[in-house]
């Protein structure tokens, strides 16, 4: 039991690191070309290869972690990470808007990359610490998912304060700095042989996923894509617009960020827990999905046909108010993968999983500098409802019995083992 918590609590804080490095990452790039006067969906595009790289990486994640353990995927991942930072360090502000917009994705896009490997192998640390030890899968996994989102939103602060004190190249330097010291504690202080199992033998086998997993995977894709299309691109550029300053604008959404993180971290205490892990937590999830869609709902309706004297300080008001019902559903879906997973090969669903993750906010990064430049902030806010509720409509799919959630994967080719009492906090 202390060396799986053990294990747990490194993975968790090597992760905390080279997350703050990524959130402000984010911050830097969004904030220091739209200085240089990018419009919002060249913007969107900067972040496209990010994401779009990160739906592969998320598949070759979790099949490597199984073939050569967590520790060496979290490693791999902490070392692209650094190399995109020193990439965008040496971007020469003399280059043309081409030749600077090329540069700047494909950085991002090795950066994607090493966000989604060291993510899947994150995640999937932790069903193996789990499976080991306590059994209080959905406790861990929530305190993981909060933690590190909390730490994201510090990283967007600390991004808009690093522009402000010590520019765009200094600050990339500073971050590679501290994720080496990341990489060397990891190497130091992880078994190396931490997630190793079997892995697919075939492509077919790697995407021969139960039906949870695929609808769960469907649903992730629009409840990401419906956060990120008002809030990459639309929510940053409306507040700027209306005056704020870049840090007052990081510092809104570090300070959104991490009230998620806290409130996911807390969400097992919000949710009716049963004995098989599945049968109140799938209802739950369905019911937060639709208060989730109210949110948006009401906000597109008072912005669009409301008189608002700020409509600033509505908006974000009521993107304080989104925070709670996605932090939980965020949280559920997060336990929901790792219950419906199988053990053998818990990496590779945990991979095709946040593939489909990675996938939605693909999509709503993209839309979120389309429709805010076609229809403002009241677009994005349409498209979050269309999402959220395309994410609901599949959670009534969602098996809620442990004798329709593991049976045969959809060819047949593997057996995934139960879910019920070894995985229920």
């Amino acid at each position: 039991m202390m060396a799986t918590a053990r294990n747990y609590l490194i993975v968790t804080a090597s992760y905390w690191g080279f997350t703050l490095v990524d959130g402000a990452l984010r911050m830097l790039v969004l904030f220091h070309f739209f200085q240089l006067g990018y419009t919002p969906f060249t913007l969107a595009f900067l972040f496209l290869l990010y994401e779009a790289a990160g739906i592969g990486a998320n598949l070759a994640g979790g099949y490597f972690a199984s073939r050569f353990g967590i520790p060496r995927m979290l490693a791999i991942g902490q070392v692209l990470q650094i190399s995109g930072l020193l990439m965008l360090s040496a971007l020469d502000p003399g280059w043309g808007a081409a030749a600077s917009v090329a540069w700047v994705v494909i950085a991002q896009g090795i950066a994607g990359v090493a966000k989604d490997l060291t993510k899947t192998a994150s995640k999937s640390a932790i069903k193996a610490t789990s499976a080991e030890g306590s059994g209080q899968l959905f406790r861990w996994v929530a305190w993981f998912t909060g933690s590190k989102n909390a730490m994201k939103g510090i990283g967007f602060f600390v991004g808009g304060l690093l522009l402000d004190l010590v520019g765009f190249t200094h600050a990339l330097w500073l971050m590679a700095t501290l994720l080496g010291i990341v990489f060397v504690a990891g190497l130091l202080l992880l078994p190396r042989q931490l997630g190793k199992a079997k892995s697919s033998k075939t492509m077919r086998e790697l995407f021969a996923k139960s039906r949870a997993i695929n609808l769960l995977a469907a649903a992730r894709v629009f409840m990401f894509g419906a956060r990120d299309v008002w809030f990459v691109v639309g929510l940053p550029v409306f507040l700027y617009s209306y005056g704020w300053r870049f840090l007052q604008v990081a510092g809104f959404l570090a300070a959104w960020t991490i009230a998620y993180g806290g409130i996911q971290a807390i969400a097992p205490s919000l949710v009716s827990r049963s004995s098989d892990g599945l049968s109140r937590e799938v209802p739950g999830a369905r019911l937060w999905a639709l208060v989730l869609a109210a949110v948006p709902i009401a906000l597109a309706v008072i912005m669009n046909t409301t008189d608002v004297a700020r409509p600033d300080l509505v908006l974000v008001t009521g993107l304080a108010l989104f925070g709670l019902p996605f932090a939980v559903n965020s949280s559920l879906h997060s336990y929901l993968i790792l219950a419906y997973a199988g053990s053998e090969k818990a990496a590779e669903d945990v991979g095709f999983y946040y593939a489909a993750n990675a996938a939605g906010r693909l999509l709503g990064i993209t839309l979120s500098g389309v429709l805010y430049q076609m229809a403002g902030i009241t677009g994005c806010l349409i498209g979050s409802v269309a999402m959220l509720l395309l994410c609901w409509l599949i959670t009534l799919l969602l098996p809620t019995h442990e004798s329709s959630a593991v049976g045969s994967r959809t060819t047949g080719l593997t057996e995934a083992p139960s879910v019920g009492r070894d995985y229920a906090a």
